[in-house]
Protein backbone atom coordinates (compact mmCIF):
# COMPACT_ATOMS: atom_id res chain seq x y z
CA UNK A 1 0.00 0.00 0.00
CA UNK A 2 3.08 2.50 0.52
CA UNK A 3 3.67 2.02 -3.52
CA UNK A 4 -0.10 3.40 -3.68
CA UNK A 5 0.39 6.30 -1.63
CA UNK A 6 3.72 7.21 -2.81
CA UNK A 7 2.16 7.45 -6.91
CA UNK A 8 -0.43 8.85 -5.61
CA UNK A 9 1.31 11.62 -3.54
CA UNK A 10 3.34 12.39 -6.57
CA UNK A 11 0.21 12.73 -8.86
CA UNK A 12 -1.44 14.93 -6.40
CA UNK A 13 1.04 17.28 -4.63
CA UNK A 14 3.67 17.66 -7.11
CA UNK A 15 2.65 16.71 -10.83
CA UNK A 16 -0.80 18.59 -9.66
CA UNK A 17 -2.63 16.24 -12.15
CA UNK A 18 -5.55 15.71 -9.86
CA UNK A 19 -7.19 17.52 -5.75
CA UNK A 20 -7.97 14.19 -4.82
CA UNK A 21 -7.42 10.57 -5.60
CA UNK A 22 -8.98 7.09 -4.23
CA UNK A 23 -7.50 3.80 -5.12
CA UNK A 24 -9.38 0.01 -4.39
CA UNK A 25 -7.33 -2.98 -5.35
CA UNK A 26 -8.53 -6.70 -4.69
CA UNK A 27 -6.87 -9.62 -5.00
CA UNK A 28 -5.45 -12.91 -2.96
CA UNK A 29 -4.28 -10.29 -0.38
CA UNK A 30 -7.65 -9.10 0.09
CA UNK A 31 -8.87 -5.77 -0.51
CA UNK A 32 -6.94 -2.28 0.03
CA UNK A 33 -7.98 1.37 -0.12
CA UNK A 34 -5.72 4.04 -0.72
CA UNK A 35 -6.52 7.67 -0.91
CA UNK A 36 -4.84 10.88 -0.95
CA UNK A 37 -6.15 14.16 -1.46
CA UNK A 38 -9.08 16.26 -0.80
CA UNK A 39 -12.73 16.69 -2.07
CA UNK A 40 -11.81 20.46 -3.66
CA UNK A 41 -9.62 23.01 -4.27
CA UNK A 42 -11.45 25.14 -1.84
CA UNK A 43 -12.62 22.27 0.15
CA UNK A 44 -9.81 21.19 2.18
CA UNK A 45 -11.96 17.63 3.48
CA UNK A 46 -10.09 14.56 2.37
CA UNK A 47 -11.39 12.33 0.56
CA UNK A 48 -11.53 8.51 1.16
CA UNK A 49 -13.53 4.83 0.90
CA UNK A 50 -16.68 6.62 0.83
CA UNK A 51 -15.98 9.59 -1.41
CA UNK A 52 -18.42 9.95 -4.19
CA UNK A 53 -16.89 10.53 -7.39
CA UNK A 54 -18.56 10.40 -10.93
CA UNK A 55 -17.42 7.30 -13.14
CA UNK A 56 -18.31 8.64 -16.13
CA UNK A 57 -18.18 6.06 -19.12
CA UNK A 58 -17.42 2.65 -16.46
CA UNK A 59 -21.12 3.06 -16.64
CA UNK A 60 -21.52 1.67 -19.81
CA UNK A 61 -20.47 -2.02 -18.35
CA UNK A 62 -23.33 -1.80 -15.75
CA UNK A 63 -25.53 -1.23 -18.72
CA UNK A 64 -24.18 -3.86 -20.90
CA UNK A 65 -24.62 -6.49 -17.67
CA UNK A 66 -28.16 -5.49 -17.12
CA UNK A 67 -28.28 -6.58 -21.12
CA UNK A 68 -26.97 -9.84 -20.01
CA UNK A 69 -29.02 -9.99 -16.99
CA UNK A 70 -32.49 -9.04 -18.79
CA UNK A 71 -31.32 -11.38 -21.77
CA UNK A 72 -30.93 -14.85 -19.16
CA UNK A 73 -34.17 -14.07 -17.36
CA UNK A 74 -35.92 -13.83 -21.10
CA UNK A 75 -37.39 -10.32 -21.28
CA UNK A 76 -34.74 -9.38 -23.85
CA UNK A 77 -32.91 -11.38 -26.58
CA UNK A 78 -29.33 -10.13 -27.20
CA UNK A 79 -30.14 -10.27 -31.19
CA UNK A 80 -33.40 -8.44 -30.70
CA UNK A 81 -33.84 -5.88 -33.11
CA UNK A 82 -33.29 -2.23 -31.12
CA UNK A 83 -36.84 -1.47 -32.84
CA UNK A 84 -38.78 -3.77 -31.18
CA UNK A 85 -38.39 -2.24 -27.83
CA UNK A 86 -38.96 1.51 -29.36
CA UNK A 87 -42.26 2.96 -29.71
CA UNK A 88 -44.16 1.86 -32.86
CA UNK A 89 -43.64 5.78 -34.11
CA UNK A 90 -39.84 5.52 -33.58
CA UNK A 91 -38.37 4.67 -36.59
CA UNK A 92 -34.85 2.87 -36.31
CA UNK A 93 -32.51 2.70 -39.55
CA UNK A 94 -31.64 -0.36 -41.44
CA UNK A 95 -28.96 -1.24 -43.92
CA UNK A 96 -29.23 -4.24 -46.18
CA UNK A 97 -32.24 -5.59 -44.67
CA UNK A 98 -30.18 -5.74 -41.28
CA UNK A 99 -31.75 -4.07 -38.31
CA UNK A 100 -29.45 -2.70 -35.39
CA UNK A 101 -29.57 -5.04 -32.27
CA UNK A 102 -28.89 -4.79 -28.75
CA UNK A 103 -26.01 -6.53 -29.17
CA UNK A 104 -24.54 -3.99 -32.14
CA UNK A 105 -25.41 -1.22 -29.37
CA UNK A 106 -23.40 -3.04 -26.96
CA UNK A 107 -20.55 -3.66 -28.72
CA UNK A 108 -20.25 -0.08 -30.61
CA UNK A 109 -20.78 -1.67 -34.00
CA UNK A 110 -24.18 -0.70 -34.29
CA UNK A 111 -22.75 2.47 -37.00
CA UNK A 112 -24.52 4.57 -34.89
CA UNK A 113 -22.17 7.90 -34.32
CA UNK A 114 -20.53 9.08 -31.04
CA UNK A 115 -23.09 11.80 -30.63
CA UNK A 116 -26.11 12.90 -31.96
CA UNK A 117 -25.67 15.39 -34.61
CA UNK A 118 -29.05 17.35 -33.18
CA UNK A 119 -27.45 17.89 -29.46
CA UNK A 120 -27.06 21.39 -29.39
CA UNK A 121 -26.49 21.90 -25.48
CA UNK A 122 -27.52 25.51 -23.08
CA UNK A 123 -24.78 24.89 -21.29
CA UNK A 124 -21.24 23.73 -22.80
CA UNK A 125 -19.95 22.36 -19.02
CA UNK A 126 -23.37 20.07 -18.21
CA UNK A 127 -23.57 19.16 -22.09
CA UNK A 128 -25.83 16.09 -22.27
CA UNK A 129 -28.77 17.54 -19.48
CA UNK A 130 -31.16 18.96 -21.72
CA UNK A 131 -30.67 16.57 -24.18
CA UNK A 132 -34.42 15.07 -24.67
CA UNK A 133 -36.07 11.19 -25.66
CA UNK A 134 -37.62 13.53 -28.29
CA UNK A 135 -34.79 14.68 -29.93
CA UNK A 136 -33.26 11.02 -29.22
CA UNK A 137 -36.12 9.90 -31.19
CA UNK A 138 -36.20 12.99 -33.68
CA UNK A 139 -32.17 11.87 -34.74
CA UNK A 140 -32.86 8.27 -35.16
CA UNK A 141 -35.84 8.60 -37.28
CA UNK A 142 -33.85 11.01 -39.53
CA UNK A 143 -30.69 9.30 -39.23
CA UNK A 144 -28.73 7.08 -42.36
CA UNK A 145 -26.27 4.03 -41.23
CA UNK A 146 -23.07 5.49 -43.33
CA UNK A 147 -21.78 1.22 -43.31
CA UNK A 148 -23.05 -1.94 -42.76
CA UNK A 149 -24.31 -3.01 -39.37
CA UNK A 150 -22.12 -4.86 -37.11
CA UNK A 151 -18.60 -4.18 -40.18
CA UNK A 152 -17.12 -1.71 -37.95
CA UNK A 153 -16.23 -0.42 -34.66
CA UNK A 154 -17.24 2.75 -33.77
CA UNK A 155 -17.50 4.20 -29.59
CA UNK A 156 -20.93 5.38 -29.16
CA UNK A 157 -22.27 7.16 -26.11
CA UNK A 158 -25.60 7.46 -28.30
CA UNK A 159 -25.23 3.91 -28.89
CA UNK A 160 -25.02 2.87 -25.40
CA UNK A 161 -27.36 5.99 -24.01
CA UNK A 162 -29.92 3.92 -26.26
CA UNK A 163 -29.32 0.95 -25.16
CA UNK A 164 -30.41 1.58 -20.90
CA UNK A 165 -33.15 3.58 -22.32
CA UNK A 166 -35.12 0.49 -24.15
CA UNK A 167 -33.46 -1.53 -21.42
CA UNK A 168 -35.44 0.26 -19.29
CA UNK A 169 -38.55 1.04 -21.23
CA UNK A 170 -39.05 -3.42 -21.43
CA UNK A 171 -38.68 -2.94 -17.54
CA UNK A 172 -41.25 -0.44 -17.26
CA UNK A 173 -39.23 1.78 -14.89
CA UNK A 174 -36.34 4.46 -14.74
CA UNK A 175 -32.99 3.17 -15.81
CA UNK A 176 -31.76 4.54 -12.30
CA UNK A 177 -34.17 1.94 -10.73
CA UNK A 178 -33.41 -0.63 -12.73
CA UNK A 179 -29.82 -0.43 -11.95
CA UNK A 180 -30.66 -0.61 -8.16
CA UNK A 181 -32.91 -3.51 -8.69
CA UNK A 182 -30.97 -5.60 -10.91
CA UNK A 183 -27.32 -4.78 -10.37
CA UNK A 184 -26.41 -2.78 -7.48
CA UNK A 185 -28.65 -4.26 -4.93
CA UNK A 186 -27.07 -7.65 -5.45
CA UNK A 187 -23.63 -6.47 -5.22
CA UNK A 188 -24.88 -4.55 -2.09
CA UNK A 189 -23.54 -1.21 -3.59
CA UNK A 190 -25.76 0.99 -1.79
CA UNK A 191 -23.40 4.34 -2.76
CA UNK A 192 -23.95 4.42 -6.19
CA UNK A 193 -26.33 6.35 -8.64
CA UNK A 194 -27.68 7.55 -11.41
CA UNK A 195 -27.69 11.01 -10.97
CA UNK A 196 -26.12 13.79 -8.71
CA UNK A 197 -29.81 15.38 -8.17
CA UNK A 198 -30.22 11.66 -6.00
CA UNK A 199 -26.93 11.33 -4.94
CA UNK A 200 -25.63 11.50 -1.35
CA UNK A 201 -24.47 15.41 -1.57
CA UNK A 202 -22.46 15.30 1.47
CA UNK A 203 -20.35 12.48 0.17
CA UNK A 204 -19.81 14.03 -3.36
CA UNK A 205 -16.57 14.98 -4.11
CA UNK A 206 -16.63 18.37 -6.01
CA UNK A 207 -15.45 17.98 -9.89
CA UNK A 208 -12.37 19.84 -11.22
CA UNK A 209 -11.27 21.04 -14.68
CA UNK A 210 -7.68 20.44 -15.87
CA UNK A 211 -6.30 23.67 -14.29
CA UNK A 212 -7.84 22.17 -10.75
CA UNK A 213 -10.35 24.60 -10.99
CA UNK A 214 -14.54 23.71 -10.20
CA UNK A 215 -16.75 22.47 -12.29
CA UNK A 216 -20.63 21.02 -12.69
CA UNK A 217 -21.50 17.92 -12.20
CA UNK A 218 -23.13 16.06 -15.25
CA UNK A 219 -26.61 15.66 -15.94
CA UNK A 220 -27.46 12.49 -18.14
CA UNK A 221 -31.33 12.43 -18.08
CA UNK A 222 -31.97 10.75 -21.62
CA UNK A 223 -28.60 8.53 -22.07
CA UNK A 224 -27.72 7.57 -18.89
CA UNK A 225 -26.75 4.39 -20.01
CA UNK A 226 -23.88 5.82 -21.37
CA UNK A 227 -22.45 7.57 -18.36
CA UNK A 228 -24.67 8.35 -15.57
CA UNK A 229 -23.26 6.74 -12.47
CA UNK A 230 -21.85 8.11 -9.14
CA UNK A 231 -19.93 5.73 -6.81
CA UNK A 232 -17.19 5.08 -4.44
CA UNK A 233 -14.15 3.26 -3.80
CA UNK A 234 -15.94 0.85 -1.42
CA UNK A 235 -18.75 0.42 -3.64
CA UNK A 236 -16.85 -0.26 -6.81
CA UNK A 237 -14.59 -2.72 -5.19
CA UNK A 238 -17.66 -4.77 -4.38
CA UNK A 239 -17.89 -4.22 -8.26
CA UNK A 240 -14.07 -5.62 -8.97
CA UNK A 241 -14.79 -8.43 -6.52
CA UNK A 242 -17.64 -9.70 -8.69
CA UNK A 243 -15.63 -9.39 -11.48
CA UNK A 244 -12.57 -11.11 -10.16
CA UNK A 245 -14.41 -13.97 -7.78
CA UNK A 246 -17.66 -14.35 -10.44
CA UNK A 247 -18.44 -18.30 -9.15
CA UNK A 248 -19.70 -17.08 -6.60
CA UNK A 249 -21.55 -14.18 -7.90
CA UNK A 250 -25.52 -13.52 -8.24
CA UNK A 251 -24.40 -11.73 -11.60
CA UNK A 252 -21.87 -14.97 -12.47
CA UNK A 253 -23.80 -16.09 -15.73
CA UNK A 254 -24.51 -12.18 -16.94
CA UNK A 255 -20.88 -11.28 -16.58
CA UNK A 256 -19.90 -14.34 -18.61
CA UNK A 257 -22.73 -13.56 -21.23
CA UNK A 258 -20.98 -10.00 -21.78
CA UNK A 259 -17.85 -11.62 -21.79
CA UNK A 260 -17.93 -14.37 -24.57
CA UNK A 261 -19.17 -12.02 -27.59
CA UNK A 262 -16.43 -10.56 -29.21
CA UNK A 263 -15.93 -8.35 -31.77
CA UNK A 264 -13.02 -6.63 -33.31
CA UNK A 265 -12.10 -2.74 -32.57
CA UNK A 266 -9.77 -1.88 -35.18
CA UNK A 267 -6.55 -2.40 -32.57
CA UNK A 268 -4.48 -4.62 -32.39
CA UNK A 269 -4.42 -6.72 -29.82
CA UNK A 270 -8.12 -5.00 -28.30
CA UNK A 271 -11.30 -6.84 -28.90
CA UNK A 272 -15.04 -5.42 -27.31
CA UNK A 273 -17.16 -7.73 -25.41
CA UNK A 274 -20.23 -6.30 -24.26
CA UNK A 275 -19.31 -3.21 -23.11
CA UNK A 276 -15.73 -3.86 -21.93
CA UNK A 277 -12.49 -3.61 -23.68
CA UNK A 278 -10.79 -6.61 -23.46
CA UNK A 279 -6.72 -6.12 -23.93
CA UNK A 280 -3.91 -8.64 -24.71
CA UNK A 281 -4.26 -12.83 -24.14
CA UNK A 282 -2.99 -14.97 -21.57
CA UNK A 283 -2.26 -14.49 -17.93
CA UNK A 284 -1.61 -11.00 -19.24
CA UNK A 285 -5.26 -10.36 -20.76
CA UNK A 286 -6.58 -7.34 -18.89
CA UNK A 287 -10.57 -6.28 -19.08
CA UNK A 288 -11.45 -2.91 -18.31
CA UNK A 289 -13.48 0.05 -19.11
CA UNK A 290 -12.36 4.09 -18.10
CA UNK A 291 -14.54 6.97 -17.99
CA UNK A 292 -14.84 10.76 -17.99
CA UNK A 293 -16.78 13.44 -17.77
CA UNK A 294 -16.09 17.12 -17.32
CA UNK A 295 -14.80 17.00 -13.60
CA UNK A 296 -13.47 12.97 -12.53
CA UNK A 297 -11.85 10.88 -14.34
CA UNK A 298 -11.97 7.02 -13.66
CA UNK A 299 -10.58 3.80 -14.42
CA UNK A 300 -11.71 -0.47 -13.67
CA UNK A 301 -9.61 -3.12 -14.65
CA UNK A 302 -8.81 -6.87 -13.76
CA UNK A 303 -6.67 -9.29 -14.89
CA UNK A 304 -8.66 -12.91 -14.52
CA UNK A 305 -5.51 -15.45 -14.92
CA UNK A 306 -4.08 -13.20 -11.99
CA UNK A 307 -7.92 -12.85 -10.01
CA UNK A 308 -6.75 -9.08 -9.35
CA UNK A 309 -8.34 -5.95 -9.83
CA UNK A 310 -8.40 -2.04 -9.01
CA UNK A 311 -10.30 1.06 -9.63
CA UNK A 312 -8.95 4.86 -9.23
CA UNK A 313 -11.33 7.28 -9.11
CA UNK A 314 -9.92 11.07 -9.50
CA UNK A 315 -12.25 14.27 -9.32
CA UNK A 316 -10.26 15.99 -11.60
CA UNK A 317 -10.42 16.15 -15.39
CA UNK A 318 -6.54 16.02 -16.41
CA UNK A 319 -4.51 14.64 -19.41
CA UNK A 320 -2.66 12.31 -16.77
CA UNK A 321 -5.82 10.97 -16.08
CA UNK A 322 -5.74 7.73 -14.00
CA UNK A 323 -5.85 5.10 -16.57
CA UNK A 324 -2.00 4.44 -16.30
CA UNK A 325 -2.23 3.91 -12.51
CA UNK A 326 -4.33 1.53 -12.75
CA UNK A 327 -2.50 -0.81 -15.63
CA UNK A 328 0.38 0.09 -13.52
CA UNK A 329 -0.84 -1.70 -10.71
CA UNK A 330 -2.82 -3.96 -12.38
CA UNK A 331 0.70 -5.68 -13.90
CA UNK A 332 4.01 -3.46 -13.07
CA UNK A 333 4.93 -3.82 -16.29
CA UNK A 334 2.78 -1.49 -16.97
CA UNK A 335 4.51 2.17 -16.79
CA UNK A 336 3.22 5.19 -15.14
CA UNK A 337 2.45 8.03 -17.36
CA UNK A 338 5.12 10.68 -17.87
CA UNK A 339 3.56 13.96 -16.05
CA UNK A 340 2.52 16.34 -19.20
CA UNK A 341 4.15 19.17 -19.86
CA UNK A 342 2.89 22.88 -19.36
CA UNK A 343 1.74 24.60 -22.48
CA UNK A 344 2.74 28.04 -23.03
CA UNK A 345 0.65 30.00 -25.95
CA UNK A 346 2.72 31.73 -28.37
CA UNK A 347 1.64 34.13 -30.93
CA UNK A 348 2.17 33.16 -34.61
CA UNK A 349 0.22 35.05 -37.72
CA UNK A 350 -2.97 34.45 -37.96
CA UNK A 351 -2.78 34.28 -42.10
CA UNK A 352 -1.57 30.86 -41.26
CA UNK A 353 -4.72 29.81 -39.34
CA UNK A 354 -6.57 30.59 -42.99
CA UNK A 355 -4.42 26.71 -44.25
CA UNK A 356 -6.08 25.44 -40.97
CA UNK A 357 -9.90 26.21 -41.69
CA UNK A 358 -11.72 23.34 -42.65
CA UNK A 359 -13.39 19.92 -41.76
CA UNK A 360 -11.74 17.37 -40.53
CA UNK A 361 -13.36 13.42 -40.41
CA UNK A 362 -12.38 11.28 -37.39
CA UNK A 363 -15.16 8.75 -38.04
CA UNK A 364 -17.95 8.53 -40.37
CA UNK A 365 -20.29 10.41 -37.98
CA UNK A 366 -17.84 12.39 -35.93
CA UNK A 367 -15.71 15.49 -37.03
CA UNK A 368 -13.70 18.91 -36.11
CA UNK A 369 -14.63 21.97 -37.59
CA UNK A 370 -11.81 24.61 -37.57
CA UNK A 371 -13.11 28.03 -37.96
CA UNK A 372 -11.28 31.44 -37.59
CA UNK A 373 -12.62 34.72 -36.04
CA UNK A 374 -10.27 37.14 -35.98
CA UNK A 375 -7.01 36.30 -34.85
CA UNK A 376 -8.59 33.89 -32.56
CA UNK A 377 -8.42 29.88 -34.35
CA UNK A 378 -11.43 27.46 -32.77
CA UNK A 379 -12.37 23.80 -32.92
CA UNK A 380 -15.70 22.51 -32.81
CA UNK A 381 -16.40 18.52 -32.90
CA UNK A 382 -19.81 16.86 -33.65
CA UNK A 383 -22.38 17.69 -31.03
CA UNK A 384 -19.90 19.90 -28.97
CA UNK A 385 -19.12 23.25 -27.91
CA UNK A 386 -16.70 25.64 -29.73
CA UNK A 387 -13.54 25.84 -28.30
CA UNK A 388 -10.38 28.38 -28.84
CA UNK A 389 -7.03 26.56 -29.66
CA UNK A 390 -3.70 28.56 -28.86
CA UNK A 391 -0.45 27.92 -30.87
CA UNK A 392 2.45 26.20 -29.36
CA UNK A 393 4.20 26.64 -32.53
CA UNK A 394 2.91 26.84 -36.25
CA UNK A 395 1.45 23.51 -36.76
CA UNK A 396 0.88 22.22 -32.96
CA UNK A 397 -2.17 23.78 -30.96
CA UNK A 398 -3.62 23.13 -27.44
CA UNK A 399 -7.12 23.54 -25.72
CA UNK A 400 -7.25 25.19 -22.20
CA UNK A 401 -10.99 23.97 -21.66
CA UNK A 402 -9.89 21.02 -22.02
CA UNK A 403 -6.92 18.14 -21.99
CA UNK A 404 -6.38 17.83 -26.03
CA UNK A 405 -3.87 18.72 -28.30
CA UNK A 406 -4.30 18.89 -32.21
CA UNK A 407 -1.41 18.88 -34.88
CA UNK A 408 -1.70 19.51 -38.25
CA UNK A 409 -0.85 17.87 -41.07
CA UNK A 410 0.51 20.59 -43.81
CA UNK A 411 1.02 19.83 -47.32
CA UNK A 412 3.98 21.03 -49.54
CA UNK A 413 1.71 24.13 -50.10
CA UNK A 414 1.42 25.03 -46.14
CA UNK A 415 -2.23 24.52 -46.38
CA UNK A 416 -3.46 21.82 -44.01
CA UNK A 417 -4.02 17.85 -45.65
CA UNK A 418 -5.22 16.44 -41.94
CA UNK A 419 -4.95 16.75 -38.27
CA UNK A 420 -3.92 14.38 -35.09
CA UNK A 421 -5.88 14.95 -32.08
CA UNK A 422 -4.17 13.79 -28.75
CA UNK A 423 -5.84 12.90 -25.89
CA UNK A 424 -6.64 10.56 -23.31
CA UNK A 425 -3.23 8.94 -24.17
CA UNK A 426 -4.66 8.42 -27.42
CA UNK A 427 -3.77 9.73 -31.18
CA UNK A 428 -6.37 10.02 -33.69
CA UNK A 429 -5.68 11.01 -37.22
CA UNK A 430 -8.18 13.16 -38.89
CA UNK A 431 -8.02 13.95 -42.96
CA UNK A 432 -9.66 16.60 -44.30
CA UNK A 433 -12.54 16.40 -45.70
CA UNK A 434 -13.17 17.92 -49.32
CA UNK A 435 -14.60 21.37 -49.81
Amino acid sequence: MAEIKRILVKRIDEQRQSVGIVVGTFGQEGRHIVAHGNFGAYYARPVDADTGFEIGSITKVFTTLLLAEMAGRGEVGLDDPVAMHLPATVHMAQRNGREVTLTDLATHTSGLPRLPENMAPSDDDNPYADYSVEQMYAFLAAYELPRDIGSQYEYSNLGMGLLGHVLARRAGMSYGALIRERILAPLDMRSTADTPAVYMKSRLANGHDAQLMPVLNWDLPTLAGAGALLSTADDMLNFVEMLVDAPASPLHAALATTLAIRRPTGTEGDETGLGWVISGSGDDQIIWHNGGTGGYRSYLGFMPAKGVGVVALSNTSTEAGVDDIGRHLLDSKNPLAEPPRERVAITVDPAIYDRYVGTYRLAPQFEIAITREGDGLFAQATGQGRLEIFAENETQFFLKAVNAQLTFDVGSDGAATGLTLHQNGIDQKAPRAKA
